[in-house]
């Protein structure tokens, strides 16, 4: 797999932990505890979060995004930890801090490319930035579709569309959730390069949960999990 490479001189920032967990328990109703390996993600560092199916990966990605609460232990975030925020402030700190790409683009339906990216910034409540939305249409070769529904889109542009929805508010983190599982070697090749190109130029942090081996030399920080 032919891997973009950024410019070696962005490894230069200062890198300061953007993502921590420790002592993590999850529960759902009716089943036994699901429990988290410590760890630490900083700025600018991108990792794999592996395990087989139904060892809580998505659960995970849920719980760092702050789409699940009612854990014990901790979740930080930029230095936030999670659990104290209220519904309000973990709002604000998705909107502007953490972008998404979910297993499913959850694109919608009835509008087009470009309003569905323009969602990212009125969900944040920042002010919609129209130079940055083309920027990102350019950088994803979607121009040309960005007047059209995402139904009359291929599904490997509609996934591109979810990245640059992802990426649109310049987030400190990044989640993506088996963004290459159903995906040729190709087309895994054009996800994975876009994601590490978007997170290198932003310095970015990214976590991606996956089952895909084709990753695993790709990006070298491993977190596992067990079921």
């Amino acid at each position: 797999m032919q891997v973009w490479l950024d410019n070696p001189a962005r490894l230069l920032f200062l890198r300061t932990q953007m993502v921590a967990v420790k002592n993590l328990l999850y529960t759902y109703a009716g089943s036994k505890p699901m429990s988290f390996p410590d760890f630490q993600i900083s700025s600018g560092e991108h990792a794999l979060l592996l395990g087989d199916s139904g060892s809580g990966k998505t659960t995970l990605l849920h719980l760092l995004g702050g789409l699940l609460r009612g854990y014990t232990g901790s979740v930080q975030v930029d230095g936030a930890e999670l659990a104290r925020l209220s519904e309000k402030e973990l709002d604000h700190l998705r909107g502007r801090k953490i972008g998404f790409v979910f297993q499913r683009n959850h694109l919608i339906s009835v509008l087009t490319v470009k309003q569905n990216l323009l969602l990212a910034p009125y969900l944040a409540e920042v002010p919609p930035a129209g130079d940055r939305v083309e920027e990102v249409l350019n950088h994803l070769s979607l121009s040309h579709y960005k007047n059209q529904s995402v139904l009359k889109i291929s599904q490997g542009q509609a996934q591109r569309v979810a990245i640059a929805r992802a990426v649109l508010n310049k987030p400190s983190v990044i989640l993506a959730d088996e963004p290459t599982s159903a995906l040729d070697d190709k087309n895994c090749e054009r996800v994975i390069n876009l994601l590490l190109q978007a997170a290198c130029e932003n310095n970015t942090t990214l976590l991606v949960a996956t089952h895909d081996q084709r990753l695993k030399s790709v990006i070298s920080k491993h977190i596992i999990l067990h079921a």
